[in-house]
């Protein structure tokens, strides 16, 4: 399976059900779709990270979803998509250091528990707390 292209397909679809026209890019440059938005007249760049389902969380029990995100993102949007659920997050890229739990050499390490938090994970935050990020609540916002 083709996960990351299964994420962009899932992004796509969700803009198209708010009316809002994207297309791939063919280069690999870190932003996967472009988007034009007829309401606003106004067009975005989005990086697009998928992830399949949740996965135990540093080797524990733990299920959580993760994402990594280039530091030097040249989008303008990042959109997080879970085929589990068929949920998508979207954010800026100046609002990724702040939701992220670490930044090493891969880049910010999004984290989202997906049952309950672990006492031991100060930074990590549950699903429940990004609720204000799902596309459906930002559409407006970016669209």
């Amino acid at each position: 399976m083709q996960i990351g292209r299964c994420g962009e397909l899932l992004v796509q679809r969700q803009l198209l059900m708010f009316g809002v026209d994207s297309a791939e890019r063919t280069t690999d440059s870190g932003i996967e779709l472009g988007a034009y938005s007829n309401r606003t007249r106004k067009s975005s760049t989005l990086h697009v990270k998928t992830t399949l389902e949740p996965k135990m969380a540093g080797g524990k029990s733990h299920l959580a979803l993760d994402w990594w995100i280039p530091e030097n993102c040249p989008a303008d949007l990042v959109a997080l998509a879970d085929l589990s659920t068929d949920r998508i997050w979207l954010f800026t890229m100046s609002e990724i250091p702040d939701v992220a739990q670490q930044l090493s050499a891969n880049g910010h390490h999004v984290c989202m528990y997906v049952k309950y938090l672990p006492k031991d994970h100060a930074k990590t935050r549950p699903a429940t707390e990004f609720e204000r990020y799902l596309i459906e609540k930002r559409f407006e916002e970016f669209f």
